[in-house]
């Protein structure tokens, strides 16, 4: 196992290979995964052609963090200000990096924490573990989210299984019922938050294979596609960009967590290759 300094697209990076050959690859920018290849060469996260590298914006595609809050449901940038900051790298045997608050986050938001992002990688299997930690006085609260961009060769040809019977709320036409589907299947715009279920997800058709799974603290599953429309309306992504990404999210974001002085959080989410 060997982790290096590299540039990617002229930002400073992290990059670790396992001798199997599995590689990832993580942004000190926003603490923000960029690629996941495993050893038979294949990219499991999709990243945008046309993500900006500035430093200063958010990456489209890979893992972003969101946090202290998820999307524009309060008063701070949409998805917070975690994955358009400077992170630090932890030196050792482990793939971390850490954000303190400091200046840059208290002209958004007052509150003293730190965050830690630890990258697991095993031969097929990449684990990404938040940790949430109140290093003040007085108690806070948040919402958080793994906003996970995963490749596929065509969404349109791909089905996500797991989610029958969960409360969903479809934030497209703004309903609330339990999802009847037993694979959720792509083409248009498709924005539903659900009730994380107790057993993995499976990604299946669309170029690639997975299970999907993560921690009890993440007690919602974000499932995103912009479909055609949407797409063609960002400008960081290509007008078929749609077609080759789907983002399932470990989040905490319907109740947010509320944590005292002294207290952490922890979150997970694993991304396991199946043949």
């Amino acid at each position: 196992m060997s982790i290096e300094r590299v540039e990617f697209n002229g930002q400073p990076a992290l990059r670790q290979t396992l001798p199997e050959g599995d590689c990832v690859v993580v942004a000190l920018h926003g603490g923000h995964v960029l690629s996941w290849r495993t050893a038979d060469g294949i990219e499991r996260l999709y990243l945008s052609p046309r993500a900006l590298f500035d430093g200063h914006g958010a990456i489209r595609g890979g893992v972003p963090v969101c946090f202290p809050q998820f999307n524009q449901r309060g008063p701070l940038p949409k998805h917070g200000f975690a994955r358009n900051l400077p992170w630090q790298a932890k030196e050792g045997d482990v793939l971390a990096l850490t954000l303190h608050d400091g200046p840059a986050t208290q002209a958004f938001w007052p509150e003293r924490f730190a965050l830690r992002l630890q990258v697991g990688l095993a031969p097929g299997r990449l684990r990404l573990t938040l940790e949430a930690h109140n290093t003040g006085d007085t108690p806070w609260s948040f919402t958080a989210a793994l906003h996970t961009y995963l490749r596929v060769d065509d969404a349109a040809a791909a089905s996500l299984e797991g989610l029958q019977g969960a409360a969903r709320w479809d934030a497209v036409r703004d309903r609330r019922f339990s999802e009847p589907a037993p694979a959720l299947r792509f083409g248009e715009e498709f924005d539903s938050v659900y009730a994380a279920p107790a057993r993995p997800l499976h990604l299946a058709g669309g170029g690639t294979r997975l299970a999907i799974t993560q921690s009890a603290t993440c007690t919602e599953t974000v499932v995103w596609n912009p479909g055609p429309e949407l797409g063609a309306r960002l400008a960081d992504l290509p007008d078929d960009g749609w077609r080759h990404m789907l983002c399932v999210e470990a989040a905490c974001i319907d109740a947010p967590v509320v944590l005292a002085p002294g207290a952490r959080w922890t979150a997970w989410q694993e991304l396991a290759a199946l043949s």
